[in-house]
């Protein structure tokens, strides 16, 4: 079950293969992003329903590290249900003594590595410029030294940006002084807004994996890259995602692996019938609820 606590695209970096499409203007503010009692009170209202879930998830449209009540949500989370809580994190602010204080409350803490070097971070990755890569790393580890819950770190590869040998052996010795729980390998499985971020293919990502350690496991879903030309996309699941964030056609596409040609008619009909609106953002054409 996911949990979203952070406007779309509020986040500290702008990674060459986020999915949201937007390139927002990187922050480093913690603050109240959402009312964290309102949270609380949709899942409370899921909860009564007969909601059930492996985990309740804290990730979504940015970087949850950055919303200050962080602490807040696991611990009225934790009084309302049993379900264990995982924090999908880009890891950067676990150098913040608060951060790392709030991510000890989950049962799962998944952040994010995708670079052995301060230059291909910035090139994956694409920090605001006052975060330091040193620190970063520094983070992650001080995290793990006081971490008692199952800690999973995510490496995210991209074709010709960070899968030389020499790039993953960087990664490999920063990994062997975080000591995570598991390693785990991803790469775009589904189109990327950036057309020139490539995904890296089963076969070579599974041979990457193995420079990363022996407990490295690809978990790239490359079964859910794409739909039949002949199936059609519900018009519901297209709405749910809308009614969370704005979107443009090529971001719902990346999102459910549909081509744009499948999608258009059936947002055409949803702003027909007044359910979506077309919003102009510069020279992109977004729609909202």
């Amino acid at each position: 079950m996911g949990v979203d606590i952070i406007p779309l695209k509020t986040c500290n970096q702008n990674c060459v293969y986020c999915q949201l499409g937007l390139h927002g203007e990187a922050t480093l503010e913690r603050r109240a992003y959402v009312p964290i009692a309102e949270v609380l009170d949709e899942l409370r209202a899921w909860l009564a329903e007969g909601g059930s879930a492996d985990y309740i998830t804290i990730s979504g449209s940015g970087e949850p590290t950055l919303h200050s009540g962080l602490d807040e949500l696991v611990r009225g989370i934790r009084s309302i249900t049993n379900i264990k809580v995982a924090i999908i994190t880009n890891g950067t602010l676990l150098q913040d003594p608060q951060v790392r204080r709030a991510c000890s409350l989950a049962d799962v803490v998944m952040p994010s590595l995708d670079a052995g070097d301060a230059e291909t971070f910035r090139l994956v990755n694409r920090p605001h410029p006052n975060l330091d890569f040193d620190a970063f790393v520094r983070g992650l580890i001080d995290f793990r030294d006081q971490y008692r819950g199952q800690y999973w770190l995510e490496v995210f590869l991209v074709e010709g940006l960070n899968t030389s040998p020499e790039q993953l052996g960087k990664i490999r010795a920063i990994l062997e002084r975080i000591r995570p729980d598991k390693i785990q390998v991803n790469t775009a499985v589904r189109p990327t807004t950036e057309p020139h971020v490539l995904r890296v293919e089963p076969a070579p990502l599974t041979e990457l994996a193995r420079l990363l350690g022996p407990r490295a496991e690809v978990i790239a879903d490359f079964d859910k890259a794409g739909h039949p030309s002949c199936s059609a996309p519900d018009a519901q699941a297209v709405f749910e995602i809308l009614r969370r964030r704005p979107c443009s056609v090529a971001d719902i596409s990346a999102t459910t692996g549909y081509s744009p040609d499948l999608l258009k008619p059936i947002l055409d009909e949803l702003v027909k019938r007044n359910t979506v609106r077309l919003e102009m953002r510069g020279d992109i054409s977004y729609y909202k609820i």
